[in-house]
């Protein structure tokens, strides 16, 4: 069964949640933005640093809807294979350019036979060589933490006990967030990160390493 895209950080938590008695401590992020501006939509990821995870092979379905991508920002773990669903009545040549993930489809309406394999880390920025205002970004993480914010900006999960690298991303970051090191223990952990979003930065933020 393919996964929507934008669910895989929902589930990704609430198989966290489900295994509660082996996690140590809880995290949320609350995350707020400049006037205006929302951070809906912010990826946040905490890599782990005392364990290594393994690899997995997953499936997840990016849309095309009124010629815009659904949804506009995804984060998938490393290894899924995205299906670019064309729901529109119109055939769309879905394309990137980036360094993690370097394709063409053929123009084509409904599903491709192939999905495209994303097997390396990092920012993935679609785009459509028919529609010039189709943009949309994929983030490819190795680890199994992590998660898009709503609209509210808060971002929950439990984590084993360790050490971690906090990383946050959106599209129109203004100022980079600095990734930060922190320890998960027994104690609740609330972390309140202020984002500078502007429309005015030119391209993409870049993605955290």
């Amino acid at each position: 069964m393919k996964i929507p895209a934008a669910h895989l950080g929902m589930l990704a938590l609430a198989a966290l949640w489900c295994a509660g008695a082996g996690y140590a401590g809880s995290v949320t992020v609350e995350l707020t933005s400049s006037p205006g501006a929302s951070p809906e939509d912010t990826i946040v990821v905490f890599d782990p640093l005392d364990t290594t995870v393994a690899p997995v092979r997953t499936e997840a379905t990016i849309d095309q809807v009124d010629k815009q991508f659904v949804p506009r920002v995804s984060v998938i773990r490393t290894g899924t294979a995205v299906t670019f669903t064309n729901s529109d009545h119109i055939r769309h040549q879905v394309y990137s350019f980036s360094p993690s993930k370097t394709f063409t489809l053929k123009l084509y309406s409904g599903s491709p036979e192939t999905p495209v394999l994303f097997d390396k880390p990092g920012l993935v920025v679609l785009g459509c060589n028919i529609h010039d205002n189709m943009l949309a970004f994929v983030g490819i993480v190795d680890s199994p933490y992590f998660a898009k914010a709503s609209k509210s900006g808060s971002v929950a999960m439990n984590l084993p006990a360790g050490r971690y690298r906090l990383r946050v991303w959106h599209p129109r970051l203004g100022q980079p967030v600095p990734s930060q090191q922190l320890t998960v223990a027994a104690s609740a952990m609330t972390i309140p990160l202020n984002l500078d979003l502007t429309s005015n930065i030119p391209g993409v933020a870049p993605w955290p390493e």
